[in-house]
């Protein structure tokens, strides 16, 4: 039996963190050593917009450290990654240059989407999971920049915000006023509630949630010997609220000695109590589950998943399906036209599998695009087209990437615009990314051509490759005079891209 040696660097706000698993079929993923170090690059991220050079070279001695036990481990392969502390600082690039130059190592910055799969992976190997999201569930992931909140109903995401209140820049935010105020906690509260008070009123009307279950710093050790069962992790939400109120006007230094914290001042911990305090108010879950994994976890699940070497029970591309549904359901644009859509094309898209080249990643994006190709009429009848682009821009989709938000977007764009040139969107993709594109777009044109009506006149469809021809065939006791005349307008670009000329064949049903 194989073992892999798999090593997984993360850069956070305000730790660097290597994490050595062992990946085998049987055992699964063991992890065998976990180092971490404190360096708060956050500080200069959040609070300047730039990482100044001394923190660069604490943490590129660090990261040849983290080299240096990794060839100790004689590891087989390792990711590094970055996230939020990365993202928007304007020496990224350089910063990254220098790591690889002085440490051999690459690093990877995480988008947003790509971070929060991995952290949804990491929980969705643990059998607890998949109980608790059947049940109602908020996923709570805290971090040094930012934290992001994913709702579950019945087993499936339904949508999942990214709100920028992580525990770093809750501190880098008030470190001014830090020492003028007498109750510290209390700005803390007033700068999160705001937030809080907003997501809940427009995610969480009519959902009843019965667990919280929160990644982050420090809520482990705020919950180590008083959950349930040993090394359960769950904990009622009263109880753990008591102990919340009762850290809540202590002085950090008190804290921390409490919780028997390596720094004995951590200013970290007093926005870390408040901002779970009013998380596990507003959420109003039963209990609450604090799992103990983190990124670090969720960088090897990807990695054993991409290799072949586990297998998800969990259904993904459901909780992007269900997550999409959501979206155009909040912005009208969801009827029984986008159910004809969103068949139409997995049908056109089934039958041309022997030409377009694409595969079951393509096919879900194609549903999504379906699915979403009318939100932006909420907006605006005239320009519709652009603003359904900038609501799946702008929104989240758990289980998607950044760059597969792009692709269904274009696609929707596109489907009510002529396709613009690759030249014009060649900082957004790359070739491959614009063929998949275009030929999306393609099906989704002559599939909501099909039901321009939005009457559903045709039943009983089927769709069939003949030769250099698609031939789909209808049966419908109403005139389609508008359909087919769209569908022709529509039907020479089709045959652009794939070389294939589409065709209605109708049967009449009297």
């Amino acid at each position: 039996m194989k073992i892999t040696t798999f090593a997984a660097i993360y850069i956070g706000s305000y730790e660097v963190s290597l994490k050595v698993f062992e990946i085998s079929a049987n055992r699964k993923i063991r992890s065998i050593d976990y180092v971490r170090s404190h360096v708060e690059l956050g500080r200069d991220a959040f609070g300047k917009g730039v990482i100044g050079y001394e923190l660069v070279e604490e943490l590129c001695q660090i990261l040849k450290e983290f080299h240096t036990i990794m060839e100790g481990y004689k590891v087989d392969d390792y990711e590094a990654y970055a996230g939020n502390v990365f993202r928007n600082v304007s020496n990224k690039l350089f910063i990254l240059d220098q790591i690889r130059l002085r440490t051999k190592i690459e690093v990877t910055v995480l988008s947003n989407s790509e971070h929060r799969l991995m952290d949804y992976k990491s929980l969705a190997v643990l059998p607890k999971f998949e109980k608790m999201i059947q049940k109602g569930a908020a996923v709570v992931n805290v971090g040094g920049g930012s934290m992001q909140i994913t709702l579950f109903r019945k087993g499936t995401a339904i949508t999942t915000q990214h709100i920028e209140l992580g525990i770093m820049r809750i501190r880098e935010k008030l470190s001014k006023i830090e020492n003028l105020v007498s109750h510290y906690e209390t700005q803390i509260q007033e700068l999160i509630d705001k937030e809080l008070e907003i997501f809940k009123r427009i995610y969480m009307r009519d959902l009843e949630m019965k667990y919280v279950i929160i990644m982050g710093d420090y809520v482990g050790e705020m919950t180590k010997g008083f959950s349930k069962k040993a090394e359960d992790g769950t904990i009622e939400t009263e109880r753990f609220l008591k102990l919340l109120n009762k850290w809540y006007k202590k002085s950090a230094e008190e804290i921390s000695l409490e919780l028997n914290l390596a720094n004995e001042h951590d200013p970290l911990i007093l926005p870390s109590v408040v901002l779970y305090k009013r998380l596990s108010e507003e959420l109003n879950a039963k209990s609450i589950w604090v799992p103990g994994v983190n990124i670090s976890d969720g960088i090897a699940c990807a990695y054993a998943e991409k290799n072949r070497m586990i297998y998800f029970e969990h259904d993904f591309e459901e909780d992007v399906l269900a997550a999409a549904r959501n979206l155009a359901e909040r912005y009208q644009g969801y009827s029984s036209h986008t159910e004809a859509v969103l068949n139409l094309t997995v049908t056109i898209f089934d039958a041309m599998k022997k030409v377009h080249g694409m595969g079951k990643r393509e096919r879900l994006l194609l549903q999504v695009a379906a699915i979403l190709h009318d939100c932006g009429r909420y907006i605006s009848l005239v320009n519709q087209s652009e603003c359904s682009y900038q609501i799946i821009m702008a929104t989240e989709i758990i289980g998607m990437t950044h760059l597969e938000r792009e692709i269904v977007a274009s696609a929707v764009k596109y489907n009510s615009q002529p396709l613009q040139p690759y030249g014009s969107v060649s900082d957004k993709m790359d070739q491959e990314d614009y063929m998949v594109v275009s030929k999306l777009t393609a099906m989704l044109k002559i599939a909501n051509a099909m039901d321009r009506s939005h009457k559903q006149k045709f039943r009983n469809i089927k769709a069939s490759l003949q030769e250099r021809e698609l031939v789909i065939t209808v049966e419908s006791s109403e005139s389609i005079v508008l359909e087919k005349g769209l569908f022709s307008a529509y039907a020479n670009s089709f045959e652009e891209i794939f070389s294939v000329k589409p065709r209605i064949r109708e049967k009449k049903v009297f």
